[in-house]
């Protein structure tokens, strides 16, 4: 069982991050759940990613949250999988567009569904859960409170 630090310290983490996120391999899904601004983050820190000279090399990719295993990769085909959410750097930035276009229409209570625009053929789901202005992340990760 982790300490109270490390379980202080990973709930700092999903504030920080904006958002919560898991990933259900018998549902093969990745789910991020967060306030529409916690969740325009991501798709601020995706876009970023795209960005970046250095990452236009298959294979970079870049680690979010807490534990770390939420990837967002470089690849030469859009792929969705337990491992990563992944494409060639002009795919990434669309998702980033495709996100942040359907969280201006989503409202609370909302599942936006990524897959069918991005990687249509990938195992895996991606998922946005819009909740309320006040949700707090890292009050969903069961983990880190005793």
């Amino acid at each position: 069982m982790p300490s109270t630090k490390i379980n202080a310290m990973t709930q700092r983490e999903w504030l920080e991050l904006g958002f919560f996120y898991e990933r259900d391999d018998d549902l093969k899904e990745w789910r991020l759940r967060g306030h529409k601004a916690g969740l325009r983050q991501f798709a601020e820190a995706i876009r970023a990613y795209a960005a970046n000279p250095r990452n236009r090399i298959v294979s970079e990719h870049e680690h979010f949250g807490p534990y770390k295993y939420l990837e967002i990769g470089t690849w030469p085909t859009t792929e969705i999988t337990d491992h990563w959410i992944a494409g060639p750097i002009s795919e990434i930035h669309q998702l980033a567009q495709l996100m942040e276009a359907r969280l201006d229409k989503a409202l609370v209570g909302d599942c936006v569904f990524l897959r069918s625009e991005f990687a249509p053929s990938s195992p895996y789901e991606f998922i946005l859960e819009i909740e309320e202005d006040n949700f707090d992340p890292s009050k969903a990760d069961l983990d880190s409170w005793p």
